[in-house]
């Protein structure tokens, strides 16, 4: 209180006491007279005079105090609008929650009074409330960050001051904790440390609004590529990039996302002569269109030194396939008796060095063939075949195998012509593949199955044996390159493990698709389908990437 309003109530209450007392010792001595005349007067003047100041003062307190509790009651009602309150007792059980704590947390009245606190924690944060029972025990208050469990799963994080509260005789009754949601807040500090991260990554990364195409965001290495900045890049849109780069692939992969619905797309594209593979995602916001991720990885040192290694296998192949060529013809006439009869120890060893050397021979076939297709070089002969007639001549071509493994090739349902405009090499060579790969898996004495069946629009050919068949969880190595499964083994059965692979990328090639069923235990048939009306259109577009045929 100020001394000058102090001095005014002072100076107030001496002229009043003053008033009363005057009026009384006046009125008084007019009505009394004699001896009580003089002294009644004179003591009451006094006694009042010494009464006014705390009458005053009692007066003055009744009308502060409304006030005071008026003002109270609207600093409590502002709290317990903005914080999360909640009363435990002694044993961690609710007894009062507010509006806001049921508001937040989603929780009724009835489903949390009276329970345990404990089931707003999860596992992780028990030792934590332990922590704070401790704490509250010694009389002091405990501050942090805490979580809740909402009633539909969902943790937020709180910043969270916990009070002890005490009885009459200072034993301690339990506690009152206030919080403020700080999910939100945490949210964007995660978002700041992200763009922080992403900023400084090497590869691009671009975010596009889903509806505008208007970029929002991009990192450091993705605006040193466009030369826009910070200030520039967000009124550029994804239609911009393309006439900036002359490349519509990423606007035209947005778009099919947009349109289609799907989460991803990934494919490679090159952009301002460089080879990126780019994922797009779709990320939803709300029921707005969402937002476009754009990541893009930089592959042209990978594909340069691809391409390198490409060519020093396809140098060093030609270089081998001449002279290896020679020495196996060469053998073939030994074996064949040109040069007269050999002795059977020195026969022996050539028919080993024959089959070795054949083995050479189809290594660098199938790696000359890939390196044909990496570079879309792949050539095709077509012409218009019966595939009865060409299943027969490749089952007598491969005869050597029914002797090399003790095993029966058998031709059905190749009675009747069927025609198809097709290579026939090619499909020779895929045939050839299944049945060396079936003769390897086979038991002595089993039957190796060819068969073909005609429907109106295309040719399903097939290669059926009774081996061990294909473990289900390794189904999807089959067509990669340099496949090894777990119940086979190239060291013991032979091969490069690109037989199939290529396979692959010719019947692809040629418009048709490839497959198989298998059944451990059992055996596998390997098939192919040869479009009968678009053979020639699948030849105009030569051989996709060696990654994507393997």
């Amino acid at each position: 209180m100020s001394s000058k309003s102090f001095n005014k109530r002072t100076a107030a209450t001496f002229f009043l006491g003053s008033a009363i007392s005057g009026s009384w010792y006046t009125a008084t001595s007019a009505l009394f007279a004699g001896q009580i005349g003089e002294v009644l007067p004179v003591v009451g003047a006094i006694v009042l005079a010494g009464i006014t100041p705390f009458a005053m003062n009692a007066l003055r307190s009744g009308s502060d105090q409304p006030l005071e509790i008026h003002n109270m009651a609207q600093r409590l009602k502002a709290f317990d609008s903005h914080a999360i309150v909640n009363i435990l007792d002694t044993g961690g059980i609710l007894t009062q929650v507010n509006d806001r704590f049921i508001e937040l947390t989603g929780y009724a009245r009835d489903q949390l009074i009276g329970q345990p606190v404990s089931m707003l924690y999860n596992e992780r944060s028990r030792e934590l409330a332990a922590e704070m029972r401790a704490t509250l025990m010694q009389g002091k208050t405990w501050q942090g960050e805490t979580p809740l469990r909402c009633a539909d799963g969902r943790v937020i994080q709180t910043q969270c001051t916990v009070m002890p509260l005490f009885d009459q005789q200072g034993a301690w009754a339990g506690s009152i904790s206030a919080r403020t949601d700080v999910t939100h807040a945490n949210e964007l500090l995660a978002e700041r440390d992200t763009a922080e991260t992403l900023y400084e990554l090497r590869d691009d990364i671009w975010i596009v609004d889903a509806e505008t195409l208007r970029f929002s965001y991009m990192n450091r290495v993705a605006m040193s590529r466009t030369g826009w900045r910070n200030d520039s890049y967000s009124e550029r849109t994804l239609q911009d990039l393309a006439e900036k780069s002359g490349n519509q692939t990423v606007l035209e992969a947005c778009r099919n996302l947009s349109a289609s619905g799907k989460g991803m797309t990934q494919f490679d594209t090159e952009i301002m002569g460089n080879h990126f593979q780019v994922t797009i995602k779709l990320l939803p916001i709300g029921g707005t269109a969402g937002r476009f991720l754009i990541m893009m990885h930089d592959i042209t040192d990978i594909i340069d030194e691809e391409r390198m290694k490409s060519e020093f296998i396809s140098m060093v192949s030609h270089e081998l396939r001449s002279p290896l060529t020679s020495i196996k013809g060469s053998m073939g006439l030994l074996l064949s008796r040109a040069a007269g009869e050999l002795p059977s120890k020195a026969r022996a060893l050539l028919e080993i060095s024959h089959r070795n050397a054949d083995r050479l021979v189809l290594i660098i076939n199938d790696i000359l063939d890939l390196e044909k297709i990496s570079n879309g070089r792949l050539e095709f002969n077509l012409q218009q075949i019966d595939i009865s007639e060409l299943l027969r001549e490749t089952s007598a071509a491969n005869a050597s195998l029914e002797q090399r493994h003790g095993v029966r090739i058998q031709v059905e349902s190749a009675d009747a012509p069927m025609q198809v405009v097709t290579d026939p090499n090619r499909v020779i060579q895929v045939l050839t593949n299944f049945l060396s790969n079936a003769a390897k898996f086979s038991k002595p004495g089993e039957r190796i199955v060819i068969r073909a069946k005609e429907t109106d629009d295309e040719l399903r050919i097939s290669v059926s044996d009774r081996g061990p068949g294909i473990p289900a969880s390794e189904e999807h190595k089959v067509f990669q390159r340099f496949a090894d499964l777990s119940n086979s083994s190239r060291a013991e059965k032979g091969g490069t493990g690109l037989g199939l692979s290529v396979c692959k990328a010719i019947v692809e090639n040629l418009g048709g698709k490839i497959g198989f069923d298998s059944r451990e235990g059992f055996g596998t048939t390997f098939y192919f389908t040869l479009p009968k009306k678009n053979s020639l259109v699948a030849a105009e577009e030569p051989a996709s990437l060696l990654r994507e045929a393997s």
